[in-house]
């Protein structure tokens, strides 16, 4: 049977499916944080980055699948989030998109793929923009990448139950176990200040690009992924129905299937 958490009932109470046994682990010295990751499997490497406040564990459905297809998943816990640690510096995407190729360096990737969520999705976008000789590709989830793409956000039964996993996971995972509302503020302060890519920065993107929208996304104007998808040299646009910006963990047989077809075309 198919496995489904719509409403994120599962999630909240459980989180998402256990990571596997990974090959290689640890962290990175970075740029005043510890960045920690995994790398699963092997084949051509495929860079996990997940959203704001979560963690890489939150791929947990996706991993196997990417091992089962002959992959070679790579997550990684963004600074000061799960198991990673941050300083004193605001946040920044380009600053996370560092400690990627700082992760990438120690693991002697070349080049791989991206499967961004949220502001993992900016971070892998940034990285095809400052560095497209290290990106095959970007399979972009549910980001905005100027502030007029958002939505106001309205409270609902399914956010809050997401965010009090957050809480627990951070609580759980964080040597700064106590921090998390001073985490979440500096985590806020960079969602409403970046990232800001004009229509001229877009266009020379030049690594094939995936601009995926949930039909429900929370977030995610449609119209901004419409315009991402259009500005981007060769983009293409993939809608998943009847899910919204927590599709890896909702319906997440659809959403491994929607990131297997883009990686098969690389």
């Amino acid at each position: 049977m198919t496995f489904t958490d719509n409403s994120l009932e599962y999630f909240s109470a459980h989180g998402a499916d256990p990571l596997p046994a990974a090959s290689v682990g640890g962290h990175v010295a970075h740029d005043g944080a510890r960045v920690w990751y995994a790398a699963f499997g092997s084949g051509a490497p495929v860079v996990l980055l997940h959203g704001g406040l979560g963690h890489g564990g939150n791929w947990g459905w996706q991993v196997p699948a990417l091992v089962e297809a002959g992959y070679r998943p790579i997550v990684i816990d963004a600074r000061g989030h799960g198991r990673s640690t941050r300083d004193a510096k605001p946040y920044t995407y380009q600053l996370m998109a560092g400690d990627v190729r700082a992760v990438m360096d120690e693991l002697a990737i070349e080049r791989a793929a991206f499967v961004g969520w949220s502001d993992g999705a900016c971070v892998a976008l940034v990285l095809a923009a400052e560095t497209p000789e290290r990106t095959s590709g970007v399979f972009f989830f549910a980001c905005n990448m100027d502030p007029s793409g958002t939505k106001e956000m309205v409270e609902s039964p399914a956010l809050e139950r997401c965010f009090s996993r957050h809480v627990k996971d951070y609580a759980a995972l964080s040597a700064t176990p106590d921090d998390f509302k001073a985490f979440a503020d500096a985590v806020g302060a960079m969602q409403r200040t970046e990232p800001n890519y004009s229509a001229d920065d877009l266009a020379r993107i030049s690594v094939p690009v995936a601009i995926v929208q949930a039909e429900h996304d929370e977030f995610i104007r449609d119209e901004h992924a419409e315009y991402l998808a259009e500005t981007i040299p060769g983009a293409e646009l993939i809608r998943l129905p009847g899910v919204s910006h927590f599709a890896p963990l909702q319906r997440p047989d659809e959403f491994n299937a929607a990131v297997l077809r883009f990686l098969g075309k690389l």
